[in-house]
């Protein structure tokens, strides 16, 4: 279920994607980010009341470093894609899987000793690796001299994106719901895009295109229900390299909505990451399958 959860979040943070795209042309990073806040913490709160789930939390500091570095992680993304070609700033945002299989194994080494993670886990990070150069493989990234500093925060982006991945996995083992997770998310998100808001401004609505705020919201908050299941209950490592599904599903986007034309090495890199990905699965279920999610 784990590879399930992850490819639906992948499908609705693709299509979020193509909807940042056009609205960052009428709308600032800040004013994206503050506005995704605002649809995903209405929705939550009528969601959570017809569930019966209490908003109310005992852990708010794990929460607020959750909210610090995935905002910051959002933020960036959104100023990356306006600066860069979408293919570059989807690349480096997407390096985030390649930061928590790094700092996975770091941490393995240094607790475990040097032999173990490296013959446990050693292949998966290697699948990992697979899976970013597919990535790279089907994107090309091109970078000109004047986006140098596009490319620095959407370097960032990725970076923290780890961070905040492998929070949502920790406040999952501490008993957190999905949907109080992400709620806290979207309160973040609203108050760091506001406190942006105040120093960027607030650009006029123009109808229709203010209408791509409303399904950025929507999306962005079904991916983030669905991914935050998916790391809390399958094994990091392999949950990050399923997460490169999201360029696959961007591809056939472009493909069949736009009249992108793929080249013979877009192809091979859209298979290298399916391969990985299945390999990722298949490894994880040979070596430790009983092993619960924490267990990564």
């Amino acid at each position: 279920m784990q590879a399930l959860w992850m490819l639906l979040a992948s499908l609705f943070f693709a299509s979020m994607g193509v909807c940042i795209k056009f609205a960052s042309s009428h709308f600032n990073s800040f004013e994206i980010v503050f506005y995704r806040g605002v649809v995903g913490a209405i929705f939550l709160i009528a969601m959570t009341r017809v569930n019966g789930v209490s908003l109310r939390t005992s852990m708010p500091m794990m929460h607020v470093w959750r909210s610090i570095v995935g905002t910051i992680s959002l933020t960036a993304w959104f100023f990356a894609i306006a600066a860069l070609p979408l293919a570059t700033a989807m690349t480096l945002n997407y390096m985030s899987s390649v930061w928590i299989a790094t700092f996975l194994l770091g941490g393995a080494l240094l607790m475990q000793g040097r032999n173990a993670p490296i013959r446990e886990q050693g292949p998966l990070f290697l699948t990992v690796l697979m899976g970013f150069g597919g990535v790279a493989m089907m994107l090309r990234p091109t970078l000109a001299d004047h986006q140098v500093v596009g490319a620095l925060v959407g370097l960032l982006s990725g970076i923290f994106a780890a961070f905040a991945y492998l929070q949502v996995a920790a406040l999952s083992r501490a008993g957190e719901p999905e949907s109080r997770t992400v709620f806290y998310f979207s309160i973040g998100a609203v108050l760091a895009g506001g406190v942006g808001m105040l120093f960027s401004g607030v650009s006029p609505w123009h109808w229709p295109s203010a209408l791509w705020l409303l399904p950025i919201g929507l999306l962005a908050l079904f991916g983030q229900l669905c991914m935050t299941r998916a790391y809390s209950r399958g094994a990091t490592m392999v949950v990050a390299n399923l997460q490169y599904s999201g360029i696959v599903i961007a591809g056939i986007y472009g493909i069949v909505f736009f009249g992108d034309q793929l080249p013979l090495m877009g192809w091979l890199g859209m298979a290298l990451i399916i391969v990985s990905g299945i390999t990722a699965t298949v490894l994880r279920t040979r070596t430790v399958p009983n092993a619960p999610a924490e267990e990564h």
